[in-house]
């Protein structure tokens, strides 16, 4: 693996036993994952951990505020995932994303897990984050010989990132999210029409943009990350009665798959009706929609047939990054 520019995060201390415990604090979920660090560089996965919590869902205007209640739950993960990396003895990176970034208490939510965790958190730009979730892509799949269009709709926003040859030229953030397009348009979690078009118009404006910077660009392969689109492809594998896999790696669906699957979701108003969708998550239900608003309109805008799976994304890339600073730092 060619190993890309150092790094502009803040240090990094690594323990002596070469195990790095990466923590992705998302707006939808937080994840975990420890891995032991090879003589290579490469990295064995040791354990990894997910739990559903939405962080600006509840108070303030779009993502602006996290909440006490939210703040308590996010302590209570973290110290949990706390324990979990010292029972492995792995150093603790800690990175968060779109809601933290945004909200007009960040400082406040940093102090308050500092205070009770000891835990250091990075809130990440929207471009860092881009780049990081690269970073994982990269170790799932080779993009070394093409250029590729990667995409990783979470919950606060969404992030593109067209690379040729292993090398990132474009990383962009943009303000659309399952969470925040929820809130926004679906703040009951129940579909009405005025609703999914007004949001459907939105996400086209906002991704537009991103088809006029990769204009003229030859994208030869398009490769999905993290929550909404593992969910559509869950979904198109029991709703087409496709193979199971051990491994969502290098899973892929067709734009006519997820049509079937968009249609499907959409056509259920409530909450209720979409978790009798085979394949559906529980916790995902309420918010599925506004990710599949997001994802089929970027199918539509980029014009893409086909859509491949990375199962690395953001907390992989951090794991990644972080052992090009320790290379960087020891050359």
């Amino acid at each position: 693996m060619k190993l890309q520019a150092k790094s502009s995060v803040t240090e990094f201390k690594m323990k002596t036993n070469n195990r790095i415990a990466a923590i992705d604090i998302g707006t939808n979920s937080f994840h975990l994952v420890i891995v032991d660090v090879q003589p290579d560089g490469s990295f064995k996965l040791l354990d990894k951990q997910r739990e559903v919590i939405r962080l600006g869902s509840h108070k303030g205007e779009d993502l602006s505020l996290i909440s006490e209640g939210e703040i308590e739950k996010a302590i209570d993960i973290l110290k949990n995932y706390k324990m979990l990396a010292e029972h492995y003895g792995a150093s603790i990176r800690a990175v968060a994303t779109s809601a933290v970034r945004e909200a007009d208490n960040k400082d406040k939510f940093v102090k308050a897990v500092k205070e009770k965790t000891n835990i250091d958190i990075e809130v990440v730009d929207g471009r860092t984050e881009a780049k990081l979730i690269f970073y994982g892509i990269m170790n799932a799949i080779d993009v070394s010989n093409k250029n590729v269009l990667c995409l990783d709709i979470g919950g606060g926003s969404s992030e593109f990132i067209y690379a040729e040859k292993g090398n990132p030229i474009i990383t962009e953030s943009v303000k659309i999210g399952a969470v925040r397009l929820s809130k926004k348009f679906f703040p009951d979690f129940i579909l009405k029409k005025e609703a999914v078009e007004a949001c459907h118009s939105f996400v086209e404006a906002q991704v537009s943009y991103m088809k006029y910077l990769v204009e003229g660009k030859k994208i030869q392969q398009v490769i999905g990350a993290s929550g909404t689109i593992v969910a559509a492809a869950i979904l198109v594998q029991e709703l087409f009665n496709k193979p199971k896999r051990k491994s969502i790696n290098k899973l892929s669906f067709t734009a006519e798959e997820l049509n079937f699957v968009y249609k499907e979701v959409v056509g259920r108003k409530t909450p209720a009706e979409r978790v009798s969708l085979p394949g559906m998550e529980l916790k995902r239900a309420d918010i599925i929609p506004a990710g599949l608003i997001i994802l089929k309109t970027v199918f539509d805008v980029f014009e893409i047939k086909h859509i491949t799976l990375s199962e690395y994304a953001l907390r992989e890339g951090i794991i990644y990054d972080t052992i090009l600073k320790l290379t960087s730092a020891n050359n």
